[in-house]
C-alpha cells in the first residue's frame, strides 16, 4: 500500500482528464488506446513478474478476444452480455490449450513456444477469408450494452476501460498477494523446493497462464470496440513484443508498473510519430536505453525517490 499512491494518482489523473480540457475525440481515443493496452500489459506482468513466464506470444489473446467480437458482429451477435462472456472465454481456452503444452518448458524454450503459438494464431485469423482476411474486419457498430449504443459515447466508453483497468489492476495484485501468488512467485525463484513441500507448480502455473489469457481477452474485446476493425496485427509477436517493451520499462518487479510502461510507451509513440517521418528509428534506440539504464523501470526510479 506504500506504493499505491502511484497508481492511484495515475488513475486518478485519467478520470480527471476528460473534465480538465482532455475531453475531445482525439485524447479520449489516445487516452482509451492507452489503457486497454495497460490492461493488457498488467496481464502480462502478472504472468512474467509472477509467475516468471516471459511470454512472446501474449498478443494472441489480445487478438483471439478482437476476432471474437468480429465474428459474433459478422453473425449479427451484438450485445455485451453474449459477446464478452465469449471474448474472455475464447482467450481463456486459446490460453488453456497453448499454455498446457508450454508451461511443461521453461526459460527460452517457453519464450520460443509461446512465440510459435502465436504465429500460428496469427497465420490462422489472415486465413480466415470470410472475416477480411489479411485486410481485417471492418464492425458494423460496437457492441451493444442492455440493447443501447453506450459505447459509442466517448466519455462513457472512457471511463469503461479506466473502470476495467482499475479493476484488473487491483484483481491482479490480490491475486499475487493470496496463497495461489505466494505459491507462483516461489515456483519461479524454485520450483523443486515447492515440490518438495508438497505442492505442484504446474497446475498453478497453467491457472496463471490462463488468467492472464482470460485478461487479455478483455482487452481484445475493448480494442476491437474502440477501433471497430480488427486485423491479424493485433496477433504479431511484433504487438506481444511490444506489451513486453511496456512491462519492462515500467518495472518487471511491479504490476503498476506495467500501467506507467504503457501509457509512457503510447505517448512517446504518439509524439514522436507526429514530430517526424522516420520516428521509428528514434523510437527504438529510446525504448533500449531506457530499458537498460533504468533500473528496475519506470516503477523503480519512483520507488528509490520515495522509498
Amino acid at each position: 500500500m506504500r506504493e499505491a499512491w502511484l497508481p492511484l494518482a495515475v488513475l486518478l489523473a485519467l478520470g480527471l482528464a476528460p473534465l480538465a480540457g482532455f475531453g475531445g475525440s482525439y485524447e479520449t481515443t489516445l487516452m482509451a488506446r492507452a489503457m486497454i493496452l495497460a490492461i493488457a500489459a498488467v496481464s502480462l506482468a502478472f504472468l512474467v513478474g509472477g509467475a516468471g513466464l516471459v511470454s512472446l506470444g501474449h498478443a494472441a489473446t489480445v487478438g483471439v478476444g478482437a476476432y471474437a467480437v468480429a465474428i459474433l458482429d459478422a453473425h449479427g451477435v451484438t450485445e455485451a452480455a453474449r459477446v464478452l462472456p465469449v471474448a474472455i472465454g475464447a482467450a481463456a481456452l486459446f490460453s488453456l490449450a497453448t499454455g498446457a503444452i508450454a508451461i511443461r518448458t521453461s526459460g527460452v524454450h517457453f519464450i520460443m513456444i509461446t512465440l510459435a503459438f502465436g504465429q500460428m494464431a496469427f497465420f490462422t485469423a489472415s486465413s480466415l477469408a470470410a472475416y477480411g482476411g489479411d485486410d481485417g474486419y471492418t464492425l458494423y457498430s460496437r457492441t451493444e450494452v442492455l440493447g443501447t449504443r453506450l459505447l459509442e459515447d466517448r466519455l462513457a466508453f472512457h471511463y469503461l476501460c479506466l473502470g476495467l483497468l482499475a479493476l484488473t489492476w487491483a484483481a491482479s495484485a490480490m491475486l499475487l498477494a493470496s496463497r495461489f501468488g505466494r505459491v507462483l512467485r516461489a515456483a519461479r525463484e524454485n520450483a523443486q523446493r515447492v515440490e518438495a513441500v508438497g505442492l505442484a507448480p504446474y497446475p498453478f502455473r497453467l491457472t496463471g497462464y490462463v488468467i492472464a489469457g482470460a485478461i487479455g481477452g478483455l482487452a481484445g474485446f475493448l480494442l476491437a470496440n474502440a477501433t471497430e476493425f480488427v486485423s491479424p496485427a493485433t496477433l504479431s509477436w511484433q504487438r506481444s513484443g511490444e506489451l513486453l517493451f511496456m512491462v519492462i520499462l515500467g518495472g518487471v518487479g511491479r504490476l503498476w508498473g506495467a500501467i506507467l510502461g504503457a501509457l509512457v510507451f503510447v505517448v512517446l509513440e504518439t509524439w514522436l510519430a507526429q514530430q517526424m517521418q522516420h520516428w521509428k528509428l528514434v523510437f527504438g534506440p529510446m525504448l533500449i536505453l531506457a530499458v537498460l539504464f533504468l533500473r528496475g523501470g519506470l516503477a523503480g526510479v519512483v520507488a528509490r525517490r520515495h522509498g
